[in-house]
């Protein structure tokens, strides 16, 4: 997420009341997760575990809970709580804007589009032509779809992410100030739930199709011309590239990456990144043929079981 106009350290620093290491006017661009940093963003840490991994990521601000060397070229804002402050500055920048209407005017529709009775538009939702928003389609402030665009009744796009930091007092929510993106000629059946980015875009690719009954979790990036059949569970940060296929009831886990042209078969689960051109089956999903080889040799299993008996 950028900010509409530069900020200085030290403005960032006022916002959240924490101590700070660099220059005053030190500029600051934004504020990302760390699966997205850019340069000019801030990102936060809380975790010993992924200090490293923050302090030498892209971002040139850490919101960081220790004292700690500055890398070169950086500056840290030191806080006792970074979740916390990293909320703060999501309800500063974006904060919640209460709709008055249930096509909000500050919305962009274009020409032939149609958005049917029941249907939420919110604030500053971008729409281009030629689309079909069926009855009881929720999409929420700063969405952005494309042209030639179908949304069947009952889908929600842009429901805050599903994430959380377990508190001794209850779960901590982590605010969503991201947007979800649909490109153009893609289709969303119905009742499909596709969250917003935490802090950057969640979004769908030109010509992709997606079944009924589908969810896609914050900050996931769905390539082009990609088929998602029903009931597929998609969780944050995953990356499925060009021309995969998903069919029904697959569960795939955050953070990972599945190559372009894979194809994944029904009731899978998949727990690690799947290499291009290439098909997989099972929970863990694993290659087509092997896995198939080896429910055959379970079933041997018990024959041989006999034939031992009988040796015996």
């Amino acid at each position: 997420m950028k900010f509409p106009q530069p900020h200085t350290l030290k403005q960032i620093a006022t916002i959240i009341s924490a101590q700070y290491v660099g220059e005053d006017d030190f500029p600051v661009l934004g504020m990302n997760e760390i699966h997205v940093v850019t340069p000019g963003d801030i990102v936060f840490v809380d975790h010993p575990k992924y200090y490293d991994k923050a302090l030498h990521s892209a971002a040139t601000v850490i919101l960081i809970n220790k004292d700690v060397d500055c890398p070169e070229g950086k500056a840290l804002l030191v806080s006792d709580d970074p979740f916390r402050d990293f909320n703060k500055l999501t309800e500063y920048f974006k904060p919640f804007e209460k709709a008055n209407s249930l096509v909000s005017n500050t919305s962009s529709i274009g020409r032939n589009s149609v958005v049917q009775p029941g249907s939420f538009v919110g604030n500053n939702v971008s729409i281009g032509d030629n689309c079909t928003i069926h009855a009881n389609v929720s999409i929420y402030d700063n969405t952005v779809i494309g042209d030639n665009v179908t949304i069947h009744s009952g889908s929600v796009l842009g429901a805050d992410a599903f994430y959380y930091k377990n508190r001794p007092e209850g779960f901590d929510k982590l605010l969503s100030g991201g947007r979800v993106v649909i490109e153009s000629n893609v289709d969303i059946g119905a009742s499909c739930t596709i969250d917003k980015g935490v802090t950057g875009d969640t979004i769908v690719k030109e010509g992709t199709k997606i079944d009924n009954q589908v969810h896609i979790g914050h900050d996931t990036v769905i390539g082009k011309k990609c088929l998602i059949a029903s009931q597929v569970g998609i969780s944050g940060c995953v990356v499925i590239e060009d021309e995969v296929t998903i069919w029904g009831q697959v569960g795939i886990t955050s953070a990972i990456t599945i190559g372009t042209k894979a194809v994944i078969s029904a009731q899978s689960g998949v727990s690690k990144s799947l290499d291009a051109n290439k098909s997989y089956f099972g929970t863990p999903a694993d290659d087509f043929r092997k896995k198939y080889k080896e429910i055959a040799a379970i079933r041997q299993v018990p024959d041989l079981i006999e034939k031992m008996k009988k040796h015996e």
